[in-house]
């Protein structure tokens, strides 16, 4: 996560990390980064970090739902409806989300059967 929040605050920084330790930063070609200014983003790219899961989660879901809009799969009026019910509540499950424990707390949706 140190090594997102600096690249947060400047995409172009130059730096190594070792052990993962916000003590440890060695800065190249590069103005340090005060470690107060990257510990005040924590929460911020935790909460990215939190969201880019459920997103990766989310879209293989709506990946291996794609058959399920093609044109030549026989599907019934209810079955396609509850599919596309299905991919809406897929697309919309990020929204309202404001904290990380939201964000960990989202089941995804049952697939039709």
């Amino acid at each position: 996560m140190i090594e997102k929040t600096i690249l947060k605050i400047n995409p172009n920084a130059q730096f190594s990390v070792n052990a993962d330790d916000i003590n440890q930063i060695t800065w190249y070609n590069c103005s340090p980064i005060p470690k107060e200014q990257i510990e005040a983003l924590f929460p911020i790219v935790e909460f990215e970090m939190a969201l880019d899961e459920l997103r990766a989660r989310r879209n293989k879901a709506l990946t291996d739902s794609d058959w399920t809009m093609l044109t030549d799969v026989p599907l019934n009026p209810d079955e396609k409806f509850a599919w596309m019910n299905y991919r809406t509540l897929l697309r919309n499950i990020t929204d309202g989300l404001k904290t990380v424990e939201q964000v960990k707390a989202v089941t995804l949706p049952k697939q039709p059967k």
